[in-house]
């Protein structure tokens, strides 16, 4: 009897490019690392995790925080690094001044741009940083950060700067690159006086470039700042420059805030999954 012949393998799929988010767990979904993951998978790229924190968060707000311990996170991070390689990490919430030491440590020996988003508040005003740790942040973590993303509140905490213009994001950038990042990326998603425009600052201390995009009437923009920062990681983990990756995540953060959706009895999230081709009212049902 005749052996029938071998039917020819495909060769394996290459992987896509590899992203890594340390930060804090949303158990509603819409912030965090649910976020993070979302956003990596929606441009095309595989989201890893370290866990850094849990959270008890929903529509309404944080409910609480437990931070997980230094050893745990340095073991999620060695495990995935030390097999997996990373092209792009992306931080978050750290919580404390021995998880910003930790990762600090760790971003140091780790070959890959960094992004850097310094959460220190939520959406709803709920602290998530210690507040010993915001030497930590200033000295030892933003030192490591390829690029660091902070909002206007996030500017003021770390640096002192209030912006109330756009000339004032200059000076809030300066102030942020004066503790070691390669560019700042400031957001002015909360500047007073521009109701139709939201202009974000990204800057290198030489370079300037303004990304600008209608401001949405949309009150539902949970996770708006883990997403921004983890759409950067995902396109620098592509290979794309700082600013061409800065321009893309904006576009990309400006369409999910757009078709952000009510969820809860509070401030419902950005729509992560908003160009892949369905509507989240098409998988209710509702549309089609």
């Amino acid at each position: 009897m005749e052996t029938p012949p071998e039917t020819p393998q495909a060769p394996p799929r290459p992987a896509p490019p590899l992203v890594l988010t340390v930060a804090g767990s949303d158990s509603g979904g819409g912030a965090g690392i649910q976020a993070d993951l979302k956003t990596m998978l929606a441009l095309g790229t595989h989201g890893m995790s370290v866990v850094a924190a849990v959270t008890a968060q929903n529509s309404l707000g944080v409910q609480g925080y437990w931070e997980l311990p230094v050893e745990a996170v340095r073991a999620q991070y060695r495990s995935v690094v030390d097999d997996i390689g990373v092209q792009a990490v992306k931080t978050g919430m750290l919580a404390s001044a021995a998880l910003v030491g930790t990762v600090a440590e760790l971003l140091a020996d780790t070959a890959a741009p960094v992004v850097v988003d310094p959460v220190g508040v939520s959406k709803h005003g709920d602290s998530l940083l210690a507040s010993d740790a915001l030497d930590s942040v200033r000295t030892e973590l933003l030192p490591t950060a390829t690029v660091v993303t902070p909002n206007l509140d996030e500017v003021a905490q770390l640096t002192g700067v209030h912006v109330e213009d756009e000339d004032g994001m200059r000076d809030a950038a300066a102030a942020v690159l004066g503790y070691g990042p390669r560019w700042a990326l400031i957001k002015g998603g909360h500047l007073r006086g521009a109701p139709d425009e939201s202009a974000d600052l990204l800057t290198d201390g030489h370079q300037e470039h303004w990304l600008r995009a209608p401001r949405h009437d949309n009150r539902h923009t949970h996770g708006t700042g883990c997403t921004l920062a983890s759409a950067l990681a995902a396109q620098l983990a592509k290979g794309q420059s700082v600013p061409e990756a800065a321009r893309a995540a904006k576009e990309y953060t400006t369409g999910a805030i757009a078709a952000g959706f009510p969820l809860g009895a509070g401030l419902g999230p950005v729509d992560h999954g908003w160009r892949l081709g369905y509507a989240h009212g098409a998988v209710r049902g509702e549309e089609g």
